[in-house]
């Protein structure tokens, strides 16, 4: 295996531990009131979730631009002297930490008018209502502790560790089991426990992580280093101001992808609770199918923005190539197994015989979503780390503009076929234009 493949795996396999940690936060808490509490219980927890987790998603900029920039910056540190001007990597992990604090303490300072805007959204049931409140109130206090770690991982990611953030993220959840599991079986806490519990895996792990990184300054950089971290931490030395547009196109694309993922869903359920079930559990591949590109996707953050920041244009295309084929390696994988053994698969989320039957009605579409969304992955990863925002929000939104379109087209003659041809141009969009994108990139810096 070559030097560049040890590379990206070294990267890509702590990430994939961690992207498939990331769900059982919510799972843990979702369990411990499935056996404890009855389905309101379950309901409150699953819309509390979700409130935070579209939330967190929309500033999910503070991760992506942090790690493009500091693996940008990481690079020329290696090829060069900074010159004046030139942002290091402590530059950019302070002020991107410090914008992470202060958008996370807006949150808990507009949590009233937030959670009367979500709930109005949702429409919760006045039950499950009145248990989500304290767990909504209760978890809100976290998002300065979320909005850090985002920047703390990216950092991370930027540095080319990806170790450092799989074991906060296995840490949390050990934390965010054994507390809740405390909080709620001994102290009776219910709800409240759970989001206690939650609270603190949050807060540990942001703690984890930010004392991990101080003790990397100190040893690598020396106490002169350290010293000018605490002097520069409470400035805006390098903040959203400064990168704005990096920020505003990553969430810009962001809302791109919540708006279709959230219809995606909402169309499902207007055709019936059968056709609903049977997208969550197709669905369900696309997650897995995620867990490792995404992987790959960070793999591609890191190295790319290294090759980026240094001036080597080379080295940058040598690493696509290599980003792509073990890409298209792993969409051939998934693909064969979905078609193999989807059905079977389909057979061990759920006993309902008949969902299963209606999901098999529109397996061949989930089997095409390996091929349809490498490129955009990889690209993702790719644009993050060499940060072409701009060409990752025009794929976004071309994409969704033609998932919408096709939805709109189509649903009528083909009802929930539609939904899923809408769903795999989408996919395979996004790669297109952005391999569009890049060539011109490529084109244009080649002619400099």
């Amino acid at each position: 295996m070559k030097a560049i493949d040890r590379e990206i795996w070294r990267l890509t396999l702590p990430s994939i531990v961690s992207n498939i940690t990331v769900p059982l936060l919510g799972l843990c808490d979702v369990t411990i009131m499935g056996h404890v509490g009855g389905a309101t219980h379950i309901g409150a927890i699953a819309v509390g979730s979700m409130i935070f987790n579209v939330m967190y998603w929309l500033f999910g900029f503070l991760r992506m631009g942090t790690s493009g920039l500091t693996a940008q910056a990481f690079g020329r540190q290696a090829a060069h002297a900074l010159s004046d001007g030139e942002s290091s990597t402590l530059d950019i992990l302070h002020g991107s930490l410090l914008s992470a604090l202060l958008l996370g303490a807006a949150i808990v300072v507009l949590q009233v008018p937030l959670q009367l805007l979500t709930f109005w959204l949702m429409q919760p049931t006045p039950d499950v209502s009145a248990l989500c409140t304290p767990y909504y109130y209760t978890c809100v206090w976290g998002a300065p502790a979320v909005l850090g770690l985002y920047a703390l991982t990216g950092w991370l990611v930027g540095m080319q560790d990806t170790r450092l953030p799989m074991m906060i993220a296995i840490g949390q959840n050990v934390v965010n089991i054994v507390a809740s599991l405390l909080l709620v079986l001994v102290f009776h806490l219910g709800v409240q426990g759970v989001a206690l519990g939650t609270l603190i895996a949050q807060w540990a792990g942001f703690g984890f992580a930010l004392l991990s990184i101080l003790r990397s300054v100190k040893v690598k950089v020396g106490s002169d280093k350290q010293r000018r971290f605490f002097a520069t931490f409470l400035t805006f030395h390098f903040s959203l101001l400064t990168n704005g547009r990096v920020y505003l196109e990553i969430f810009l694309r962001t809302v791109c992808l919540v708006a279709v993922n959230l219809y995606f869903t909402s169309a499902g359920a207007v055709q019936g609770a059968e056709i609903l079930a049977a997208n969550t559990l197709l669905m369900q591949l696309f997650t897995l199918f995620s867990y490792v590109m995404d992987g790959l996707a960070f793999a591609g953050e890191a190295l790319a923005g290294k090759s980026y920041g240094a001036a080597d244009l080379r080295q940058l295309h040598h690493t696509v190539g290599h980003l792509f084929a073990w890409g298209g390696g792993v969409a051939v994988l998934f693909t064969v197994a979905y078609w193999l053994g989807g059905t079977a698969f389909l057979g061990l989320l759920t006993s309902d015989r008949q969902v299963v039957a209606t999901a098999a009605a529109y397996l061949p579409w989930a089997v095409l979503i390996p091929v349809a969304g490498t490129a955009a992955f990889v690209w993702d990863g790719v644009f993050i780390g060499i940060t072409a925002t701009r060409g990752m929000l025009l794929a976004c939104l071309v994409a969704a503009v033609s998932f919408f379109a096709l939805w709109l087209l189509f649903s009528p003659s083909l009802q929930n076929h539609a939904l899923w041809l809408a769903l795999i141009a989408y996919l395979a969009l996004r790669g297109i234009v952005q391999t569009v994108y890049y060539r011109g990139v490529r084109s244009k810096r080649a002619g400099q």
